[in-house]
């Protein structure tokens, strides 16, 4: 199994950024990040950067492009998950949550029902803070996905 992480960077939270960064530094494994903005990354061979003008998708589109096969994407996007799971590979979004093909239908029916409660006017809060159980759960996926990639190296 090869593979690199592609990173929807844009709403990608500070800690599991570096995460990843230290994670792959570790193993060597190609990761990309993909945003409208400059990030502050380390000058690696295993570390990539794609800025992407600003847009509606525009950092979606160019990961879904791009996905292959046993990569790994992380994002908070549920169209996009559901691409990179219909093109066979894992996405996972920053809180360790991994989507496949029903949790992706279920996600974008949620999804839509928000988005009509909050065009019909009802409040319906915001997300919750990024904590500590989530930084765990993403760091379980992730140390998973890379022990499955180095073994089949």
């Amino acid at each position: 199994m090869s593979g690199r992480i592609w990173v929807d960077a844009d709403a990608c939270p500070v800690p599991v950024r570096e995460m990843i960064l230290r994670a792959c530094q570790r193993t060597q494994c190609p990761v990309t990040f993909v945003a409208n903005h400059p990030l502050p990354l380390p000058q690696r061979s295993w570390v990539s950067f794609q800025q992407v003008p600003a847009g509606f998708d525009v950092a979606d589109g160019v990961i879904a492009h791009q996905v292959s096969t046993n990569d790994l994407v992380v994002t908070q996007d549920i169209p996009l998950a559901a691409i990179v799971v219909e093109k066979g590979a894992l996405s996972v979004s920053p809180r360790g949550e991994r989507y496949d093909a029903q949790s992706v239908r279920q996600r974008l029916s949620m999804r839509n029902f928000m988005e009509e409660l909050r065009n019909s006017g009802v409040q319906t809060g915001g997300k919750a803070t990024f904590s500590e159980r989530d930084r765990r759960q993403f760091a379980q996926v992730l140390d998973s996905w890379l022990q499955r990639r180095n073994s089949a190296h």
